[in-house]
């Protein structure tokens, strides 16, 4: 305990010196001297990658990210379907829908150049469509990034160029056929690399892209017969050309082209418009700009000399060629018939059915077969169908296996697949002609010459 004392009273008494020390010290110091002479210029920086003398970092970042620039942009951007969302996490890990639905997926078929051909595979006698993505690759919302995809690169406004202008090699052909939109640095071959319909496979047959010149050539020969053993394919509820037609139709290059008094011509359009003339065109509500969206805006319609004074209204350039199609799509429909049977589906339901106000009696374009399957993503499918289901599955209870096969069957000719396919097509086009008007009454004239 002692020792504890003195050890404490020694360590007391040392910072009382030290401190005394430090004040005296303090107190002595004389007036500080004159400053030194100035030291010798450092070396200039390393040049930007934007600038002659070295951009400054924020007034980079301000090329693009402007209150008028990319905020603008993505701004706009939340009002459009690409925006959503839905389909990137329904569609995650496909690897064959990846490439329209994924945004990782959809830079590797870009930077791989992967081919929309079919290839047989020798084992299986199948052909294989080789427009696929590798199961790394298949997932992301479709972003910025997706159609610029060098963002953030440069960190200048070549950043922005898009992720591709190549022609486009159409899978519902097989790679036989191209698109190339070259108007406006052919921009619109982006869009079109998706907007394109997915391709009518033999499923039943080979495998292969289906021949609509065979199918043009015979109309009265039988495409689908329940009793035949060599069927192309069996038709199902949805049978279908999905959903982008539109990049087909706006090149005139997408339907069964029967014979027929009217030749396949193309409008104007298809030369000299591209897609962002009018999807892009300068916002008016909630279309335009990086909505991507044209219903109710007309600024493209009425810019850059294209046309003048078109509105809603406009007999010539809207309301009379969309009400021509639209006659001729419910003349199709009405005369794709087994025994009197409508062949195409009806749907009243306007979130269910994207085309619901395209016809008088709401046809989606699907087929009217029997399939009671629950789909978590599409409900039930068609517990209503009335042919039945050549196709039954095995997840279907033994009522409902029983039940389809009280219903008639269906019978297809080339004629009829052909009028399918082309309905679906000039339906699913959404703008009802205005795309391009010549090529779409061509398929709709001719289809109901067939019938």
């Amino acid at each position: 305990m002692k020792r504890k004392k003195l050890l404490l009273t020694l360590f007391t008494a040392c910072m009382l010196i030290a401190s005394n020390v430090f004040i005296t010290s303090c107190a002595k110091e004389g007036p500080a001297g004159k400053d030194g002479i100035n030291g010798t210029n450092g070396t200039n920086g390393t040049n930007g990658a934007n600038g002659a003398d070295g951009a400054d970092g924020t007034a980079s970042c301000i090329e693009c990210h402007s209150p008028a620039g990319i905020e603008l942009a993505a701004t706009q951007y939340e009002l459009s379907k690409h925006s959503y969302g839905e389909a990137a996490f329904e569609e995650a890990g496909s690897t064959t829908c990846g490439p329209c639905h994924l945004s990782e997926a959809f830079k590797y078929v870009c930077a791989n150049n992967t081919p929309s051909t079919f290839t047989l595979n020798t084992t299986t006698n199948k052909y294989v469509n080789d427009y696929f993505v590798a199961p790394t690759a298949a997932y992301g919302e479709i972003t910025c990034g997706t159609c610029h995809s060098s963002i953030h690169t440069t960190y200048s406004t070549g950043d922005l160029a898009l992720t591709t202008v190549a022609p486009v090699s159409m899978s519902m052909w097989g790679g036989a056929k191209t698109i190339n939109a070259a108007a406006d640095g052919g921009r619109s071959n982006l869009c079109i690399k998706c907007h394109q319909p997915r391709p009518f496979t033999a499923s039943a047959g080979n495998g292969n892209v289906l021949d609509y010149v065979g199918i043009a050539a015979n109309p009265t020969a039988v495409f689908y017969d329940p009793t035949s053993t060599t069927n192309l394919l069996k038709p199902a509820y949805r049978t279908h050309t999905h959903y982008g037609t539109a990049g087909a139709v706006f090149a005139g290059m997408g339907g069964v082209e029967f014979a027929g008094a009217n030749s396949y011509l193309n409008s104007r359009h298809t030369i000299d418009a591209s897609c962002q003339d009018c999807h892009m065109a300068t916002m008016s509500g909630a279309a335009g700009g990086h909505s991507f969206k044209a219903k109710g805006n007309f600024n493209g319609c009425n810019a850059e000399g294209c046309h003048t004074g078109v509105s809603s209204s406009s007999t010539d350039y809207w309301t009379t060629p969309r009400a021509a199609v639209k006659a001729k799509l419910e003349e199709l429909a009405s005369l794709l018939q087994v025994n009197g049977v409508e062949i195409l589906n009806r749907n009243p339901d306007a979130e269910a059915n994207l085309w619901v106000s395209n016809t008088s009696n709401k046809y989606d374009g699907y087929l009217n077969i029997y399939d009671p399957i629950n789909n978590p993503d599409f409900a039930a499918n068609n517990p209503t169908g009335t042919f039945q289901n050549p196709s039954p599955s095995n997840s279907w209870t033994q009522d409902q296996k029983d039940f389809n096969l009280t219903l008639p069957k269906i019978t297809l000719t080339n004629a009829q697949m052909g009028g399918i396919i082309n309905f679906q097509l000039c339906l699913r086009d959404y703008s009802l002609g205005i795309h391009n008007y010549k090529y779409t009454m061509a398929l709709l004239q001719n289809s109901i010459a067939v019938q």
